[in-house]
């Protein structure tokens, strides 16, 4: 385990989940659909609130969303929006509830033109992770012209929730952008 002081700043004195979410998972580059969909979920959820919230509550959305199964989402109704309104396991807000039934619409929409999602998302960067070469974590953007861009295709597409905060800190998560800071022992060689 990294020493607490060599680690990314965010991840530092964390939580022992927030510790082993930027150590084993946080940053590595991930071509799974299932996984992206996830990390769409939960980064829309984050709007406004700590990742900390989100990641607490990430099993009782895999519980109430079926293990984050797209297809099945995208399905829903009325009455599904009601029970997850209802669901104190995670955030019951109407506008982010509702944009988990639109986004996996749209996700599939977007699986159907490209293949996968992982095509169309990767597909930005010419398959290769961006690698960031930041010593200090007021260097790491909250935004960059590359999440100005894929948040507006992804409005286009009919997603919502991927302003381009919300995008960078989901380029971030999935590996498409790697900004663990020189010297963080989880920064890939």
């Amino acid at each position: 385990m990294p020493d607490q002081d060599q680690r990314c700043a965010w991840a530092r004195n964390a939580s022992e989940l927030m510790t082993a979410y930027h150590d084993e998972e946080w940053g590595r580059p991930s071509r799974d659909d299932a996984y992206l969909f996830e990390m769409l979920v939960l980064e829309g959820a984050q709007a406004g609130l700590s990742w900390a919230t989100v990641l607490n509550k990430r099993e009782n959305y895999r519980r109430a969303l079926g293990g984050f199964d797209r297809a099945r989402i995208a399905e829903y109704g009325q009455g599904d929006t009601d029970r997850l309104l209802a669901d104190a396991g995670i955030v019951r807000n109407r506008l982010k509830v509702a944009s988990v039934v639109r986004n996996a619409r749209s996700f599939e929409r977007v699986r159907e033109e490209y293949g996968t999602f992982a095509d169309y998302l990767w597909g930005w960067v010419d398959g290769e992770t961006v690698v960031n070469r930041f010593t200090e974590p007021s260097q790491v953007p909250a935004s960059t012209p590359l999440s100005d861009r894929i948040g507006k295709d992804l409005k286009k597409r009919g997603f919502n929730f991927v302003g381009t905060t919300i995008v960078y800190s989901y380029l971030q998560a999935v590996g498409v952008v790697d900004d663990h800071l020189v010297g963080c022992p989880a920064k890939p060689a």
